[in-house]
């Protein structure tokens, strides 16, 4: 083939890029070549594939499992669904390992490749080393088999399976997929709830005609909002493009931010599980921490990134985590991985027990002065080499910081964030303080470290 990689598609946890510029068929041909050397290598011979609604999905889809196919795996090809139904189909089907073909939440002329193996996640070095098998064409051949196999009803069954909305559900609840890859599933979903249901856009079309898949961004839940108010609604739960982030509105139209949904589903879960670990990436709210410890859980800050996640979960057998980008991972009653489709069923079930509206809970979080996610333009080529100098220089002015992901600084007003995406060409900023006064005042000291690496805060 001697077809090389653009080193800019290999990400930390995944392979993405957009599609006819930096990643095409021929990409997908050579990963399922080197991916199915690594297989063999390790004894491993069957394999799930499936792929996101976006119009470059097929193609390329095509392309990986004709690779694959040629070197000696066995395939199930489960087609169009979201991220974490392919996640199921890995111990649904026992396969050894999977991929999933998906753009995520980013836009529609992006695209990509989620790698999963059965026992463990396919990140960071694993990555390179596809990298390597490709620059060596040290592939393997064979003569393999594709099945195709639907397992929508069975992934809809698990997510259901210990729920309480199937049967005692009186709420009345807004879905919208974006339509993005979580589309079908969630009207599968609604089918079997009890409750009234007000679905939004759940037709998968990989031109997003309505808003962007991605429910972190609020202005992408200004329809889901207005369905909310106008049908006096109790919740509403949105999607990103391939179903694995989540986004919850209360119904007084207001976007819980992730760290605050996290509360509620650690409370939940302490209590079966007390002095439980609970993982929440590094841009989370001081006060999820906090919480989780009055809960009787043991709270554990690490890297975002559902690979770097889902990792650290198997090392110390956390029960639950999350990131702010809206990935939440249930290992208590579920398989560890970041399920949006499942998530929504948990906060649902957290409804029907606590008889509250979502928004008294909502009031009666701890209260915060914080701001979202603030995405920052910056370089792929450049992001990390800002960070890194950023990190230096905050050591020659014996500045203290955590520096388990980017730089988080506590000072006597809050904290500050500032990290490179691994996924998007952004830096991604996010500040919290105790008082709006303090918050105003982080805002202001970042902008102006920032101005010093030509940076602007907005």
């Amino acid at each position: 083939m001697n077809h090389n990689f653009d080193p800019t598609i290999l990400r930390a946890y995944d392979i993405r890029g957009i599609y006819n510029h930096n990643l095409t068929e021929k990409d997908a041909f050579a990963i399922g070549k080197s991916f199915a050397s690594y297989l063999h290598k390790n004894n491993k011979k069957t394999i799930a594939i499936g792929c996101d609604g976006r119009l470059s999905s097929p193609s390329l889809k095509k392309n990986l499992i004709a690779a694959l196919e040629e070197s000696g795996l066995k395939i199930y090809d489960i087609d169009v669904g979201p991220s974490p139904m392919l996640y199921f189909a890995i111990y649904h089907l026992n396969t050894d390992a999977g991929i999933m073909i998906t753009g995520s939440h980013n836009p529609a002329n992006y695209n990509g490749f989620k790698i999963a193996l059965k026992d463990r996640p396919f990140f960071g070095d694993d990555i390179l080393d596809l990298d390597q098998i490709n620059r060596k064409q040290d592939f393997a051949n064979g003569t393999g088999s594709v099945e195709k196999i639907d397992i929508i009803d069975d992934y809809v069954n698990r997510i259901l399976q210990n729920s309480l909305c199937q049967n005692d559900c009186n709420l009345k609840i807004a879905w919208d997929a974006g339509n993005g890859a979580a589309g079908e599933v969630m009207h599968r979903i609604s089918l079997k709830i009890k409750g009234e249901n007000h679905l939004l856009y759940e037709k998968i079309d990989g031109n997003f005609p309505h808003h962007h898949p991605d429910p972190s961004i609020e202005e992408n839940l200004s329809d889901i909002k207005t369905k909310i108010a106008d049908n006096n609604l109790d919740i509403g739960i949105a999607f990103d493009g391939d179903g694995d982030r989540i986004g919850v509105i209360d119904d007084e139209g207001v976007m819980l931010y992730p760290d605050q949904i996290l509360i509620l589903y650690a409370r939940d879960i302490l209590k079966k599980h007390p002095n439980a670990n609970i993982i929440a990436d590094v841009k989370a709210s001081q006060s999820l921490f906090d919480e989780i410890t009055k809960a009787g859980g043991n709270p554990v800050m690490h890297k975002t990134g559902h690979s770097f996640i889902k990792s650290k979960m198997q090392e110390i057998n956390a029960k639950l985590a999350g990131e702010m980008s809206g990935h939440i991972f249930f290992a208590d009653d579920y398989y560890g991985y970041d399920d949006a489709l499942y998530s929504a069923i948990r906060m649902i079930d957290i409804l029907i027990q606590d008889g509250r509206k979502l928004s008294d809970i909502r009031k009666s979080l701890p209260k915060t002065f914080s701001t979202p996610e603030i995405k920052i333009n910056s370089d792929d080529s450049k992001k990390f080499e800002i960070v890194k100098q950023l990190q230096k220089d905050l050591k020659e002015k014996n500045i203290k910081f955590n520096d388990i992901d980017g730089v988080r600084v506590n000072n006597d007003l809050g904290w500050w964030l500032i990290r490179a995406s691994n996924t998007s060409p952004i830096l991604v900023a996010r500040c919290e303080a105790n008082s709006q006064e303090n918050l105003d005042k982080l805002i202001n000291n970042l902008k102006d470290i920032l101005s010093e690496y030509s940076l602007e805060l907005k």
